[in-house]
C-alpha cells in the first residue's frame, strides 16, 4: 500500500558528473515495494511537483535509488546529503511480474537501475545487458555481476564492453534460446527494438516506460500513452497502468 512517508538519507555515492545514488530507510516502503515500481519524490518547496523515481533496489529496510540531473527538481534532489529528509509518496505503479525461469533484463542508460532489482528477484539464472553512452556514465556493474550469471556492457563510443548498442547482444542471447522472459527499461527506441527482437523469436517481453508525470496516480492524464488490448487503441496512464507493461501492448 502507497503511503506519503518522511525519510532520511542514509547514504549518497556520486556514479558520474550527474547521476547520484541515494539510500534510505523506511520498513513499510520496504515491504510494499516491487521490481519496477517507483517513488514520487518533493524536490523542495518551491515545486509543486514531484519527481517520479525509480526504485533501483531493495536491502532488508534500506532502498535505494538513481537519478540523474536533468532539471531543477532532479538537480535539487542531487544536491541533497546524506542525513537530509526526503518527503516520498510511494510505492506506485505496477511492476514487472517477475518471471520463472532464465530471464534476460537490458537496460540502457538511467533504465539500467530499476532491473536491479527486478534481477535479484527473478526465480532463475539472469543475464543482464547493459547498455551506455560511454565508460563515464556506466553505473551498478558490481551490484549487476553480483546477482547475474552473465553481464553484457556495451558503449557507444567502445570505450568499455562491446561497441554499439544494446540490442547487439540480445539478438545473440535470443537466438541462442532458453530465455523465458525479457524485461527492458531505457530510452523508447532502444525498448521498441528490443520489444521487435522478442517478438520474432518468440519470448515474452515487459517494458517499463518513462513518460513526464504530474500527480503519480492516475487522475492527472499527464503520463498518457498509446497502447492496445483485444485489437483495440486505447489510451493507457503509465503511473497506475504502467510504469511496466506487456511490450506487445505498447504502440511504438
Amino acid at each position: 500500500m502507497s503511503g506519503v512517508y518522511q525519510c532520511r538519507i542514509v547514504e549518497k555515492e556520486k556514479l558520474s558528473d550527474s547521476l547520484f545514488e541515494f539510500a534510505f530507510v523506511n520498513e513499510s516502503l520496504a515491504k510494499d515495494s516491487k521490481p519496477g515500481q517507483f517513488l514520487h519524490i518533493r524536490c523542495g518547496e518551491e515545486r509543486l511537483l514531484r519527481r517520479p523515481i525509480s526504485i533501483s533496489d531493495v536491502r532488508g529496510s534500506v532502498l535505494t535509488f538513481v537519478v540523474e540531473a536533468r532539471g531543477g527538481g532532479t538537480r535539487w534532489l542531487c544536491e541533497r546529503e546524506a542525513g537530509e529528509p526526503l518527503d516520498i509518496l510511494g510505492p506506485l505503479g505496477k511492476g514487472f511480474s517477475i518471471p520463472e525461469g532464465d530471464a534476460i533484463v537490458i537496460g540502457g542508460g538511467v533504465g539500467v537501475p530499476p532491473l536491479l532489482y527486478a534481477a535479484k528477484s527473478v526465480r532463475g539464472r539472469v543475464t543482464a545487458i547493459l547498455g551506455f553512452r560511454d565508460s563515464h556514465n556506466m553505473m551498478l556493474l558490481d551490484e549487476f555481476e553480483d546477482v547475474c550469471e552473465k553481464v553484457y556492457v556495451t558503449t557507444e563510443d567502445g570505450g568499455h564492453g562491446i561497441q554499439g548498442l544494446a540490442t547487439l547482444p540480445l539478438e545473440t542471447l535470443l537466438k541462442e534460446g532458453g530465455y523465458k522472459a525479457v524485461m527492458t527499461c531505457g530510452p523508447h527506441p532502444m525498448m521498441s527494438a528490443v520489444a521487435k527482437l522478442c517478438k520474432q523469436h518468440g519470448v515474452p517481453c515487459q517494458a517499463s516506460l518513462e513518460e513526464r508525470m504530474a500527480c503519480g496516480i492516475g487522475a492527472c492524464l499527464v503520463c498518457a500513452c498509446a497502447t492496445k488490448a483485444a485489437n483495440k487503441e486505447q489510451i493507457s496512464r503509465v503511473c497506475i497502468d504502467g510504469p511496466v507493461f506487456d511490450a506487445g501492448e505498447v504502440l511504438w
